[in-house]
């Protein structure tokens, strides 16, 4: 039976397992819209109040779900706004589909109202928006192109592919029908390249596992953990990749990236094979490509990636294998290994390393001021859900969930953590209530100021979709991370990195979350336990001393280390 193109859009959606599609309505696709209302027992359409926190919501869906997280915009400034979330899909390998409601047809190249040259602005060319731009003219094609749309997003290195729907494509009459569901292909590891990893491992003395980015799933992230049971190999995770092993396992190394345990830094340079599963080994996770050194690292590097365009790309591996990551763990998991290895103490050490580091006494830095961010860390670990989604976006005040939260890991069944490797500011808020919705799980979000107001609007998202996120908000009235940057470089000179906050325990309960201010350790305990027997949404801001910049130091030591004349 014919249908309106906005329509058929819609079921096409839904034979793609879609149940929710998140964004900001827009004149250009309502038809689309329409497809929603006529298919609302099936698939949710998720009213955001700004794109940015839209696409965001769609990242995070990508990353739950590992197939592509769907945001609707309209054309120009909506699709400019969504431009963040492309870009954090990109950077973290996250299969997403961004559709944008255009100019029509006729319209098309005079500069129309919102008109935005799509491939030039999202295109492969940008090297960091998409992975492939497409426009639909002939609405019969549609099943073809959402089709295409999700294959490419999943398959290879997962990512972000933009669809482009002219406004009066949408409204044409078409007897098409959906295409089945796509999967994503597997590519499995050449069994002489496994014949040559078995060599290097039996020649290594002290090997390191670098586990992390896209694909992963709880089957995989359970065989690469039998793996390293198998080898008694240490494994440490790459940035915001800490869920992908279990924090909590006796091989656990820590997390390489930001902040990075100097003991973990050293075992990284000191290692003589870095067996690399998924992660494409970016600036964060090789710090700044010191530990690794690009583009020929000092250790014997094993890359495995899904992507065979990212092998070689940015280092020459001794042993590049092209592999998912479903593929290449359930094939390294059957890796025969010997009855004993050479490297258990350098394993056991590892661990050592990650234990001590948790340990807030480490360092013997007393931090100032009446918060103890560890002892709060403490709590949530206590207190939250083994399942529980944390989310965060960009700023210092994420370090204290990445250095002292110990992720139950993949392997146990949940993805636990939502975060950018791209380093956005303002992807926690809209993740965690993302998350709220998707799975229903208790979702709880770490926030500084400056990352709050970002895109604080979408609690109201939050409200009208019976969501439910609690947000941690750090205000120590500044933009933490650059005035820390401030203090290392120009020592003194504060510009522009201070903050004239509002009320956020008013502005919270306005959008109705509960809110309560605390400014002592002991009062976060039972507000936390308010917030997770509430119904609905709820803020718990924190004062903290600006002082109090970084796990490690504060604002006056790096302030007095800079000035040093030495």
């Amino acid at each position: 039976m014919p249908s309106i193109a906005g329509h058929l859009l819609v079921e096409c959606l839904i034979a793609q397992g879609v149940t929710h599609a998140f964004g900001v309505p827009g004149e250009s696709y309502l038809a689309v819209l329409d497809g929603f209302h006529a298919h609302a027992e099936r698939i949710r359409f998720i009213t955001n109040r700004q794109e940015g926190g839209a696409a965001f919501m769609a990242e995070a869906q990508g990353k739950l779900t590992g197939r592509p997280g769907v945001c609707f915009v309209t054309r120009g400034p909506g699709a400019t706004n969504a431009s963040i979330g492309l870009h954090t899909a990109f950077q973290d390998s996250t299969p997403m589909v961004l559709f944008v409601g255009d100019v029509a047809s006729d319209a098309r190249d005079r500069e129309a109202f919102q008109e935005v040259d799509y491939a030039s602005f999202f295109g492969p060319s940008t090297k960091g928006m998409a992975k492939r731009v497409e426009r639909i003219d002939d609405a019969r094609r549609i099943p073809e192109y959402v089709s295409r749309a999700f294959a490419t997003a999943m398959n290879g290195r997962p990512g972000p592919v933009v669809l482009v729907l002219p406004e009066d494509m949408l409204t044409q009459t078409v007897d098409a029908r959906p295409l089945p569901r796509v999967e994503p292909v597997q590519a499995w590891s050449d069994p002489g390249a496994l014949r040559e990893l078995r060599t290097l491992l039996l020649a290594s003395e002290r090997p390191l596992v670098i586990a992390g980015g896209g694909g992963w799933t709880p089957q995989s992230a359970a065989a690469l953990q039998r793996f390293a049971d198998n080898w008694q190999l240490p494994v440490a995770n790459a940035f915001r990749f800490q869920d992908t092993f279990d924090n909590h396992h006796p091989l656990y190394a820590g997390d390489v990236g930001l902040g990075i345990n100097p003991a973990l830094a050293a075992r990284v340079r000191e290692s003589d094979l870095l067996i690399a599963i998924g992660p494409r080994l970016g600036e964060a996770t090789t710090g700044g490509y010191t530990l690794i050194e690009a583009p020929v690292p000092k250790q014997k590097l094993v890359h495995i990636h899904a992507s065979a365009e990212e092998l070689g790309r940015v280092y020459q591996p001794t042993l590049a294998i092209n592999a998912t990551m479903n593929a290449a763990a359930r094939s390294l998991e059957v890796l025969t290994a010997p009855p004993d290895v050479k490297w258990a103490d350098w394993a056991q050490a590892c661990h050592a390393d990650y234990l001590a580091n948790i340990d807030p006494a480490n360092g013997g830095i007393t931090l100032p001021g009446t918060i103890d961010m560890p002892a709060i860390v403490h709590t949530l670990q206590k207190h939250l859900p083994v399942d529980a989604v944390l989310t965060n976006g960009a700023g210092n005040f994420a370090s204290w969930l990445h250095r002292f939260y110990r992720h139950h890991g993949l392997a146990k069944g949940h993805k636990t953590q939502l975060a950018p490797t791209n380093g956005a500011m303002g992807y926690g808020v809209p993740a965690g209530i993302g998350a709220a919705i998707l799975t229903g799980r208790t979702a709880f979000t770490i926030a500084g100021d400056g990352d709050f107001l970002m895109n604080g609007q979408e609690l109201a998202t939050a409200v009208q979709h019976g969501a439910k996120s609690i947000v941690l908000l750090l205000n120590n009235g500044s933009f933490g991370t650059i005035r820390m940057h401030q203090e290392r470089e120009y020592p003194a000179n504060v510009s522009g990195s201070a903050l004239s906050n509002p009320d956020f325990c008013a502005l919270a309960r306005a959008y109705g979350y509960a809110a309560e201010r605390i400014t002592h350790t002991a009062e976060f305990e039972p507000a936390l336990q308010r917030a997770l027997a509430a119904p609905g949404g709820s803020l718990i801001e924190v004062m903290i001393d600006v002082d109090v910049i970084t796990t490690r130091g504060t604002l006056a030591a790096i302030r007095a280390r800079a000035q040093s004349p030495s």
